[in-house]
Protein backbone atom coordinates (compact mmCIF):
# COMPACT_ATOMS: atom_id res chain seq x y z
CA UNK A 1 0.00 0.00 0.00
CA UNK A 2 1.34 3.45 -0.80
CA UNK A 3 -0.03 6.45 0.61
CA UNK A 4 -0.18 9.51 -1.44
CA UNK A 5 0.00 12.80 0.33
CA UNK A 6 -0.38 16.70 -0.59
CA UNK A 7 -1.63 19.67 0.53
CA UNK A 8 -4.42 20.29 -2.20
CA UNK A 9 -6.79 17.91 -0.81
CA UNK A 10 -8.64 18.05 -4.30
CA UNK A 11 -5.32 17.43 -6.68
CA UNK A 12 -4.37 14.44 -4.17
CA UNK A 13 -7.42 12.77 -5.23
CA UNK A 14 -7.40 13.77 -8.58
CA UNK A 15 -3.95 12.01 -8.60
CA UNK A 16 -4.80 8.55 -6.80
CA UNK A 17 -8.02 8.37 -9.40
CA UNK A 18 -5.60 8.60 -12.37
CA UNK A 19 -3.16 6.00 -10.52
CA UNK A 20 -6.28 4.21 -9.53
CA UNK A 21 -7.96 4.23 -13.24
CA UNK A 22 -4.13 3.31 -14.82
CA UNK A 23 -4.47 0.07 -13.20
CA UNK A 24 -2.61 0.93 -9.47
CA UNK A 25 -5.31 -0.15 -7.14
CA UNK A 26 -3.24 0.01 -3.81
CA UNK A 27 -2.93 3.73 -3.30
CA UNK A 28 -4.49 5.82 -0.83
CA UNK A 29 -4.49 9.71 -0.23
CA UNK A 30 -4.10 11.49 2.93
CA UNK A 31 -3.71 15.09 3.40
CA UNK A 32 -0.34 16.86 4.32
CA UNK A 33 1.37 20.32 4.39
CA UNK A 34 4.88 19.33 5.29
CA UNK A 35 5.06 23.25 7.31
CA UNK A 36 2.47 21.94 9.40
CA UNK A 37 3.79 19.60 12.53
CA UNK A 38 0.59 18.71 13.72
CA UNK A 39 -0.51 17.40 10.03
CA UNK A 40 2.78 15.55 9.92
CA UNK A 41 1.70 13.92 13.26
CA UNK A 42 -1.79 13.41 12.63
CA UNK A 43 -0.71 10.94 9.27
CA UNK A 44 1.52 9.00 11.50
CA UNK A 45 -1.20 8.39 13.71
CA UNK A 46 -3.05 7.66 10.84
CA UNK A 47 -0.68 5.11 9.31
CA UNK A 48 0.56 3.38 12.56
CA UNK A 49 -3.19 2.72 13.32
CA UNK A 50 -3.83 1.30 10.05
CA UNK A 51 -1.05 -0.37 9.24
CA UNK A 52 1.33 -0.56 12.13
CA UNK A 53 4.63 0.52 10.60
CA UNK A 54 6.40 2.14 7.62
CA UNK A 55 8.23 0.44 5.61
CA UNK A 56 9.55 3.46 3.11
CA UNK A 57 9.46 7.26 3.44
CA UNK A 58 10.10 9.40 0.28
CA UNK A 59 10.25 13.09 1.20
CA UNK A 60 9.20 14.65 -1.95
CA UNK A 61 7.63 18.08 -1.42
CA UNK A 62 9.24 21.32 -2.24
CA UNK A 63 9.28 24.76 -3.75
CA UNK A 64 11.70 26.41 -5.81
CA UNK A 65 11.88 30.13 -3.38
CA UNK A 66 11.34 32.14 -6.72
CA UNK A 67 8.65 33.77 -9.23
CA UNK A 68 9.20 33.67 -12.67
CA UNK A 69 7.06 36.08 -15.19
CA UNK A 70 6.66 34.33 -18.56
CA UNK A 71 4.49 35.75 -21.09
CA UNK A 72 1.71 33.08 -21.50
CA UNK A 73 -0.06 34.44 -24.55
CA UNK A 74 2.63 31.96 -26.48
CA UNK A 75 2.71 28.36 -25.18
CA UNK A 76 6.06 27.68 -22.84
CA UNK A 77 6.61 24.40 -25.23
CA UNK A 78 6.85 26.70 -28.35
CA UNK A 79 9.25 28.88 -27.14
CA UNK A 80 10.87 26.04 -26.38
CA UNK A 81 10.93 24.57 -29.32
CA UNK A 82 14.85 23.20 -30.77
CA UNK A 83 16.60 24.29 -26.58
CA UNK A 84 18.60 22.37 -25.13
CA UNK A 85 17.79 21.44 -21.29
CA UNK A 86 20.42 23.80 -19.98
CA UNK A 87 19.23 26.44 -22.80
CA UNK A 88 15.59 25.99 -21.43
CA UNK A 89 16.79 26.52 -17.94
CA UNK A 90 18.59 29.45 -18.39
CA UNK A 91 15.31 30.21 -20.65
CA UNK A 92 13.36 29.82 -17.33
CA UNK A 93 16.51 32.03 -15.03
CA UNK A 94 16.03 35.19 -17.05
CA UNK A 95 12.76 35.11 -16.27
CA UNK A 96 12.72 34.59 -12.59
CA UNK A 97 13.12 36.73 -9.07
CA UNK A 98 13.43 35.80 -5.98
CA UNK A 99 11.84 37.77 -2.76
CA UNK A 100 12.74 37.40 1.19
CA UNK A 101 9.11 35.48 1.29
CA UNK A 102 9.93 33.29 -0.89
CA UNK A 103 13.53 32.02 0.44
CA UNK A 104 11.20 32.10 3.56
CA UNK A 105 8.47 29.87 2.29
CA UNK A 106 11.52 28.06 0.60
CA UNK A 107 13.61 27.12 4.15
CA UNK A 108 10.02 26.02 5.90
CA UNK A 109 8.71 24.07 3.19
CA UNK A 110 11.78 21.72 1.64
CA UNK A 111 14.00 21.68 4.57
CA UNK A 112 12.08 22.34 7.78
CA UNK A 113 9.17 19.93 5.99
CA UNK A 114 11.54 17.09 5.66
CA UNK A 115 12.34 17.71 9.11
CA UNK A 116 8.60 17.40 10.67
CA UNK A 117 7.48 14.60 8.47
CA UNK A 118 10.58 12.26 9.12
CA UNK A 119 10.75 13.38 12.62
CA UNK A 120 6.71 12.35 13.24
CA UNK A 121 7.03 9.03 10.86
CA UNK A 122 10.28 8.04 12.41
CA UNK A 123 8.64 5.71 15.02
CA UNK A 124 6.59 4.08 12.82
CA UNK A 125 10.02 3.27 10.50
CA UNK A 126 12.19 2.16 12.83
CA UNK A 127 9.08 -0.26 13.67
CA UNK A 128 10.07 -1.70 9.68
CA UNK A 129 12.61 -4.66 9.93
CA UNK A 130 14.21 -2.59 6.90
CA UNK A 131 13.31 0.97 6.84
CA UNK A 132 14.02 2.93 4.01
CA UNK A 133 14.28 7.15 4.31
CA UNK A 134 14.61 8.82 0.99
CA UNK A 135 14.94 12.54 0.79
CA UNK A 136 14.97 13.96 -2.91
CA UNK A 137 17.40 17.06 -3.00
CA UNK A 138 19.01 18.42 -5.95
CA UNK A 139 22.66 18.61 -7.44
CA UNK A 140 21.77 22.33 -6.47
CA UNK A 141 22.39 21.74 -3.03
CA UNK A 142 26.02 20.33 -3.69
CA UNK A 143 28.32 22.22 -1.45
CA UNK A 144 30.24 23.64 -4.64
CA UNK A 145 27.69 26.32 -4.72
CA UNK A 146 28.61 27.74 -1.76
CA UNK A 147 30.79 31.01 -1.84
CA UNK A 148 32.80 30.20 1.37
CA UNK A 149 35.01 27.37 2.55
CA UNK A 150 34.39 27.48 6.41
CA UNK A 151 30.53 26.53 5.54
CA UNK A 152 31.61 24.23 2.59
CA UNK A 153 34.00 22.61 5.87
CA UNK A 154 31.09 22.66 8.29
CA UNK A 155 28.53 20.99 6.55
CA UNK A 156 31.10 18.99 5.13
CA UNK A 157 31.79 17.52 8.99
CA UNK A 158 29.34 14.65 9.14
CA UNK A 159 31.02 13.86 12.65
CA UNK A 160 30.39 17.32 14.53
CA UNK A 161 27.34 18.36 12.26
CA UNK A 162 24.33 18.55 14.20
CA UNK A 163 20.30 19.20 13.19
CA UNK A 164 20.12 22.10 15.71
CA UNK A 165 23.09 23.95 13.90
CA UNK A 166 21.26 22.56 10.32
CA UNK A 167 18.59 24.94 11.66
CA UNK A 168 20.45 27.59 13.10
CA UNK A 169 21.99 27.45 9.49
CA UNK A 170 18.45 28.21 8.24
CA UNK A 171 17.91 30.92 10.08
CA UNK A 172 21.58 32.52 9.42
CA UNK A 173 20.88 32.06 6.01
CA UNK A 174 17.31 34.21 6.22
CA UNK A 175 19.40 36.99 8.26
CA UNK A 176 21.81 37.57 5.84
CA UNK A 177 19.59 37.18 2.74
CA UNK A 178 17.31 40.11 4.24
CA UNK A 179 20.93 41.90 5.28
CA UNK A 180 22.46 41.71 1.69
CA UNK A 181 25.32 39.73 3.79
CA UNK A 182 25.08 36.40 1.15
CA UNK A 183 28.43 36.10 -0.25
CA UNK A 184 30.49 38.19 2.73
CA UNK A 185 29.63 35.27 4.64
CA UNK A 186 29.72 32.43 2.21
CA UNK A 187 26.42 31.59 1.07
CA UNK A 188 25.36 30.75 -2.63
CA UNK A 189 25.78 34.18 -4.16
CA UNK A 190 25.34 33.70 -7.83
CA UNK A 191 21.79 34.75 -8.37
CA UNK A 192 20.38 31.65 -8.98
CA UNK A 193 17.91 30.14 -7.05
CA UNK A 194 19.70 30.63 -3.71
CA UNK A 195 17.45 29.71 -1.01
CA UNK A 196 16.43 26.31 -3.11
CA UNK A 197 20.36 25.55 -3.01
CA UNK A 198 20.39 25.99 0.85
CA UNK A 199 17.51 23.93 1.02
CA UNK A 200 18.75 21.07 -0.60
CA UNK A 201 22.27 21.28 1.20
CA UNK A 202 20.34 21.39 4.08
CA UNK A 203 18.55 18.54 3.55
CA UNK A 204 21.77 16.34 2.47
CA UNK A 205 22.92 17.56 5.55
CA UNK A 206 20.28 16.27 7.59
CA UNK A 207 20.24 12.78 5.65
CA UNK A 208 23.81 12.22 6.53
CA UNK A 209 22.80 13.31 10.54
CA UNK A 210 19.78 10.76 10.29
CA UNK A 211 22.52 7.39 8.48
CA UNK A 212 24.56 7.89 11.56
CA UNK A 213 22.16 8.16 14.14
CA UNK A 214 20.01 5.27 12.74
CA UNK A 215 22.54 2.79 11.24
CA UNK A 216 19.57 0.34 10.85
CA UNK A 217 17.72 2.49 8.24
CA UNK A 218 19.07 3.05 5.00
CA UNK A 219 18.71 7.04 4.62
CA UNK A 220 19.73 8.61 1.31
CA UNK A 221 19.60 11.83 -0.50
CA UNK A 222 18.57 11.06 -4.31
CA UNK A 223 18.76 14.26 -7.14
CA UNK A 224 16.20 12.46 -9.98
CA UNK A 225 17.54 14.56 -12.63
CA UNK A 226 16.27 18.32 -14.21
CA UNK A 227 12.00 17.11 -14.57
CA UNK A 228 9.76 18.20 -16.30
CA UNK A 229 6.72 19.37 -13.41
CA UNK A 230 4.90 22.09 -12.68
CA UNK A 231 7.71 23.88 -10.35
CA UNK A 232 10.03 24.50 -13.63
CA UNK A 233 7.50 24.92 -16.06
CA UNK A 234 7.59 22.05 -17.93
CA UNK A 235 11.27 22.71 -18.78
CA UNK A 236 13.20 19.93 -17.61
CA UNK A 237 15.07 17.58 -19.80
CA UNK A 238 13.21 13.98 -18.07
CA UNK A 239 10.30 13.26 -17.72
CA UNK A 240 8.56 13.21 -14.28
CA UNK A 241 7.55 9.22 -14.69
CA UNK A 242 11.63 9.06 -15.43
CA UNK A 243 12.78 11.30 -12.75
CA UNK A 244 9.88 9.38 -9.85
CA UNK A 245 11.91 5.81 -11.37
CA UNK A 246 15.31 6.56 -9.87
CA UNK A 247 13.83 7.94 -6.57
CA UNK A 248 12.08 4.47 -6.60
CA UNK A 249 15.27 2.81 -7.54
CA UNK A 250 17.10 3.66 -4.58
CA UNK A 251 14.74 3.43 -2.62
CA UNK A 252 14.22 -0.19 -3.38
CA UNK A 253 17.87 -0.91 -3.25
CA UNK A 254 18.69 -4.74 -1.69
CA UNK A 255 19.04 -4.66 1.86
CA UNK A 256 22.20 -3.73 3.31
CA UNK A 257 22.85 -1.32 0.74
CA UNK A 258 24.13 2.22 1.31
CA UNK A 259 23.23 4.72 3.53
CA UNK A 260 23.59 8.05 3.85
CA UNK A 261 24.88 8.64 0.38
CA UNK A 262 23.93 11.32 -2.72
CA UNK A 263 22.92 9.36 -5.97
CA UNK A 264 22.45 11.59 -8.74
CA UNK A 265 19.48 9.90 -10.66
CA UNK A 266 20.37 6.27 -9.53
CA UNK A 267 24.47 6.92 -9.12
CA UNK A 268 26.73 7.03 -6.26
CA UNK A 269 28.13 10.31 -6.10
CA UNK A 270 29.24 13.08 -4.13
CA UNK A 271 28.23 16.05 -2.02
CA UNK A 272 30.27 18.55 -3.29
Amino acid sequence: MVILTARDEKRGSEAVEKLHESGLPDVQFHRLDVSDPSGAARLAEFIREKFGRLDILINNAGVIGASALIDTTTPIQEMLVGKSAMERLQWLLQRSTESYEEAEECLTINYFGTRYVTGALLPILLSSSDGRLINVSSNYGLLRYFSGENLKQELSDVDNLTVERLDEMSELFLKDYKNGQLKSNGWPDDSEYLAYKVSKALINGYTRIMSKKYPELRINSVHPGYCKTDINFDTGEYTAENGASCVVSVALLPEGGPTGVFFFRTEEAPFV
